[in-house]
Formats: structure tokens, C-alpha cells, sequence
């Protein structure tokens, strides 16, 4: 069974804003190597949006002018991906995507019946109902020294405690820290 794995950056008052990260090239290294330890990525509705706008390759072939060239190992790793997008509002999906529909557990344990590396799923609102459902495996979370006091926060509201055990941590030269958690308890 392939492990559903959620990562996300958070500032210290826990808003997951992607307006306020930081954009260097140890944190894109990171994540890209993150993103290979996945089969395939799992987004709610605007999550995906807001990655394939920034993410997709142009049917030119050439990245877009803004973008670093430290930047294009995540930018190659993630357009190329396979993705599943949980949505009721979306009609269809491309970039390498299927979408999602129906009852989110049955789909979600589906999917981790595959065979492969893992999940990797993103985002704010699809994720907290993950975990509610207590289909989360791992949890990562990148916090961010920012203090944003805005935008969306990260489980507002969560309907049961989540009690998880660290296991790995990682600091950048930012001063940003990668905090590697699992559920301390038997989850679905």
C-alpha cells in the first residue's frame, strides 16, 4: 500500500499563503526531491489550478522568463507527474490528470492500494478533510521565519485533535525548518 504523504509551507503563525514563502534554490531542491518520492499527485480544485498555472510547461517548450534555472528541476518534476484532482466543480483536467469525484474515502484508499512509492497531496481544504478521515500518512510541513497574520491557516477547523510523532527534521540556511511527522495513533 503507497503511503499518502501531505507537505505544505507554513509561517509561524500558521498561514499556508504561498504569497509569503521563500523562493530559493535549497527550498526548490527540497521539494523536488520530495516530489520524487511520489507516484503521483493528489490537489483539491484550486490547488491544482494555482500549480498548473505556475508549473506547466509551455506548449513552447521553453520556461517562462521569471523562472529561475534552479527552478526548472521542480518545474520538469511536477509538470510531469501524474496528477488526481478531487473536484465537484470542474467539468474536465488535463496536465497529466484525472479527476476525482464521488466518495473521497473509497477514492483516496484506492488509491493507496496501488502499488508505488506514494501520494503526495497539497493544498488547505483537501487536505484537512483527509485527515479527518485519517487517510494522512505523513505529514511535512516547511516552517517558514515569517510572521504573515493573514490568509488561510493550516486545519482551521479540524474536527478531532491530531496527535503525531516527529520523525525528521531538516533546517535551510533561510531559517526555514522541515518537520517530518507520522500519526502517533492507528489511523483508517
Amino acid at each position: 500500500m503507497r503511503p499518502l504523504r501531505y507537505s505544505i509551507n507554513v509561517t509561524l503563525d500558521g498561514c499556508c499563503d504561498h504569497r509569503v514563502g521563500i523562493a530559493d534554490e535549497e527550498s526548490h531542491r527540497y521539494w523536488a526531491a520530495e516530489l520524487e518520492r511520489a507516484d503521483a499527485l493528489l490537489y483539491g480544485r484550486v490547488t491544482y489550478e494555482m500549480m498548473e498555472a505556475a508549473w506547466r510547461q509551455p506548449a513552447t517548450g521553453a520556461w517562462p522568463d521569471w523562472m529561475a534555472d534552479w527552478m526548472i528541476p521542480f518545474a520538469r518534476t511536477i509538470d510531469g507527474m501524474k496528477k488526481y484532482v478531487v473536484s465537484s466543480t470542474l467539468d474536465r483536467v488535463d496536465w497529466n490528470a484525472e479527476l476525482i469525484r464521488g466518495d473521497l474515502e473509497h477514492a483516496v484508499q484506492e488509491l493507496k492500494r496501488e502499488p508505488g512509492k506514494g501520494l503526495s497531496v497539497g493544498g488547505v481544504t483537501l487536505p484537512l478533510a483527509l485527515a479527518d478521515l485519517g487517510l494522512i500518512d505523513e505529514y511535512l510541513f516547511v516552517v517558514l521565519p515569517i510572521v504573515a497574520g493573514h490568509g488561510p491557516t493550516l486545519f482551521a477547523g479540524l474536527s478531532e485533535r491530531l496527535e503525531l510523532r516527529l520523525v525528521g527534521r531538516q533546517e535551510f540556511r533561510s531559517g526555514a525548518v522541515a518537520l517530518r511527522y507520522e500519526p502517533s495513533r492507528a489511523t483508517a
